[in-house]
């Protein structure tokens, strides 16, 4: 069974279907799935999704677009909000100059608090960067030299070279629905150096629909389709890729029993 390491289903782009898109996602062969927190405003949202389905995990977190606008959150709240057994990761975090929603300085005082409510809990951290290598990669070393910590590049679409700093600092890389894209060949090519042991894999959903779903509402069940393409890339069987990620995912969400996972 593959897991979705990343995914949103309290959006309203799900509403009502939920259920029907967790089940779809379970037909597919994803067996387990994580919806990631934007907004520690919403996050009773978030964590209602994760209550209702057994298979279903969650984060907790701020959105790079959102450090200016949500109340600043330190890390000792961050921590106390991920006590619930159901709470598996912090973030997702980062960094994002690529709209600026958010005041740089906002967003790298954000990440730097995730980072020690990370450090803290030993869950893994959960980073979004876009447009932002140079400063991803020094605050992520920083940090490092303070403790380490668990974590992953999610929805990797930046620099070789910053996938051979996280891969450096400990980090792992997790994969989309980009990686199925037309022009996503430098993306495939980084991928191809990525070690397989630290790979993931994920939707992202409702955003970034894999080909051949392309233009379509995202859902877990796509997943499937990106975990093709990287097994493509990686020169194994989709079966290997699919038991060397769910080993991968199970290592670094180690609060994740792995009973949790559905299996065929």
């Amino acid at each position: 069974m593959l897991i979705d390491s990343h995914c949103h289903l309290d959006f309203p782009d799900f509403g009502e279907e939920v259920g029907d898109v967790v089940a779809r996602a379970h037909a597919a062969g994803v067996g387990l799935m994580v919806t990631i927190s934007t907004k520690v405003s919403e996050f009773d949202r978030v964590r209602a999704v994760a209550e209702r389905f057994p298979h279903v995990f969650c984060t907790v977190g701020i959105h790079p677009h959102e450090a200016a606008s949500e109340p600043e959150t330190d890390t000792a709240t961050l921590v106390e909000m991920a006590k619930h057994p159901k709470v598996v990761g912090i973030g997702e975090t980062g960094l994002d100059y690529y709209y600026e929603h958010s005041p740089r300085a906002a967003q790298q005082r954000n990440f730097r608090a995730h980072i020690a409510a990370a450090r803290e809990t030993g869950l893994p951290l959960v980073v979004h960067t876009r447009d932002a290598d140079a400063d991803t990669a020094q605050i992520l070393d920083e940090e490092t030299g303070k403790g380490a910590f668990p974590g992953l590049l999610h929805c990797f679409s930046s620099s070789t070279q910053l996938a051979e700093k996280a891969l450096e600092l400990g980090l792992y890389i997790s994969l989309s629905g980009i990686l199925t894209f037309k022009t996503a060949d430098e993306l495939r090519a980084t991928a191809a150096q990525v070690p397989l042991d630290r790979l993931l894999v994920e939707t992202d959903a409702p955003y970034l629909a894999p080909v051949p779903k392309r233009g379509k509402r995202n859902e877990p069940a796509f997943v499937v389709h990106t975990a093709a393409k990287l097994a493509e890339v990686k020169g194994v069987t989709t079966a290997q890729l699919a038991e060397t990620t769910t080993e991968n995912f199970l290592r670094l969400f180690s609060r994740v029993p792995r009973e949790a996972v559905l299996r065929p």
